[in-house]
C-alpha cells in the first residue's frame, strides 16, 4: 500500500510540475503544439510504449528464465533441448519490446496526427 501510495504521488508531482510548463508560453510555444497534438502528450505516449513493452518482456524473459533452469535442475539429461527452446523464445520475446520502440519512433518521428 505505501509503494502505491510514494509512486501516486510521484506521478502526480510529474503532472503538476508539466502543467506549469505548458502554461508557461514563450518561444517553444509554437513547437508545443503540432497541428493540436501536443508534444509532450506525444512524448509520453512514446515512453509509455516502451515503457510497458520492456516491462512486460522483461518478466516474460525472467520467468522463462527461471522455469528452463528448474527444468534443467530436475532433468539434466535434456539440457541442450531446454538451452535451444529457452534462446528462441527469449528472442521471440525480445522481438515484441522492438515492436514497442518502433511505435515509439513511430509516434515521435513520423506522427500520422500531425498532417
Amino acid at each position: 500500500m505505501k509503494k502505491v501510495l510514494v509512486a501516486l504521488m510521484v506521478a502526480g508531482g510529474f503532472m503538476g510540475v508539466a502543467n506549469a510548463a505548458m502554461a508557461a508560453g514563450g518561444p517553444l510555444e509554437k513547437y508545443m503544439q503540432l497541428g493540436g497534438v501536443n508534444l509532450a502528450l506525444v512524448c509520453l505516449a512514446a515512453a509509455v510504449a516502451v515503457g510497458v513493452a520492456a516491462c512486460g518482456c522483461g518478466i516474460g524473459m525472467g520467468t522463462a528464465a527461471g522455469n528452463a533452469c528448474t527444468g534443467v535442475a530436475r532433468n539434466p539429461e535434456v539440457s541442450g533441448k531446454i538451452t535451444v527452446t529457452m534462446i528462441l523464445g527469449l528472442a521471440l520475446i525480445e522481438s515484441l519490446t522492438i515492436y514497442g520502440l518502433v511505435i515509439a519512433l513511430i509516434l515521435l518521428y513520423a506522427n500520422p496526427l500531425l498532417g
